[in-house]
């Protein structure tokens, strides 16, 4: 792993990371990629050492294989949300199909990464995860741009202009402004925003595109709410990024 050179600084508190993982290549690539990015790592190398080390020594974070030797992952991290453990958790696993990350999750996982992996990415979600540990952080407004949305007054404005939304559309334009600066797919609103896991065949994500852009661009510049031919739509304002900032 020589990728290294492209993450971020090492944290500034030193965080202690349990992996627990039989397959001693993949674990000595784990490991040697978290120290060099500054976590003090300890390894369990089968489910029976992993599950003393997860109920007996206090981590931060833990990232756990699913099939492992005398006792497998599900059954560790079970083992560890039934004692009360609350450290996050972060399943790694050639198991990638649905239920298999549905059944990671339903055991007590805060995520779930199918191997194989970019190491980028997994440090990413493990941040995450750390950044969640350290206590809630409640969020009560997106902007993007001079566009505002309470979410705890379910109220939108534009440039101080209150904005009248359906429940539906202010399902929709949260879920744009979520994802600001990048492109949101027809799939992923259909399964988002409606709660459909199939193509229904329908126009309801154009109907109710156009009348959030009627109301939310008609009579503002710039516009926000952009489409993207051939892949989804993009909320974005007038600077490079374009995303969106929590309060």
């Amino acid at each position: 792993m020589s990728a290294l050179a492209t993450l971020d600084p090492p944290p500034a508190v030193l965080m202690r990371i349990l992996v627990i993982e039989d397959d001693a290549d993949a674990a000595s690539y784990l490991v040697k990629g978290l120290k060099e990015t500054g976590y003090v790592v300890d390894h369990a190398r089968d489910g029976r050492e992993g599950m003393v080390q997860a109920m007996t020594d206090g981590y931060d974070a833990m990232i756990v294989d699913r099939m492992l030797p005398f006792a497998d992952g599900l059954k560790i991290v079970q083992a560890m949300r039934a004692a009360g453990i609350k450290t996050p958790v972060l399943f790694l696993s050639a198991l990638g199909q649905v239920d298999d990350r549905v059944k990671g999750l339903k055991a007590g996982g805060d995520d779930y990464l199918v191997k194989p992996y970019a190491f980028s990415e997994l440090l990413a979600r493990l941040e995450a995860m750390l950044r969640r540990g350290a206590g809630p952080q409640v969020e009560t407004k997106l902007r993007v741009s001079d566009m505002v949305m309470d979410l705890l007054g379910r109220t939108v404005t534009r440039a101080g202009k209150d904005i009248d939304l359906q429940p539906r559309e202010f399902q929709l334009l949260e879920y744009l402004m979520r994802n600001a600066g990048h492109v949101v797919t027809r799939t992923m609103l259909l399964e988002h925003v409606w709660d459909y896991h199939f193509d229904p065949q329908t126009n309801v994500i154009d109907v109710h595109i156009s009348r959030l852009r009627q109301k939310i661009d008609k009579g503002f510049e710039p516009p926000l709410l952009h489409t993207v031919r051939g892949s989804g739509y993009c909320l974005r304002g007038p600077d490079p990024a374009g995303a969106p900032q929590a309060g």
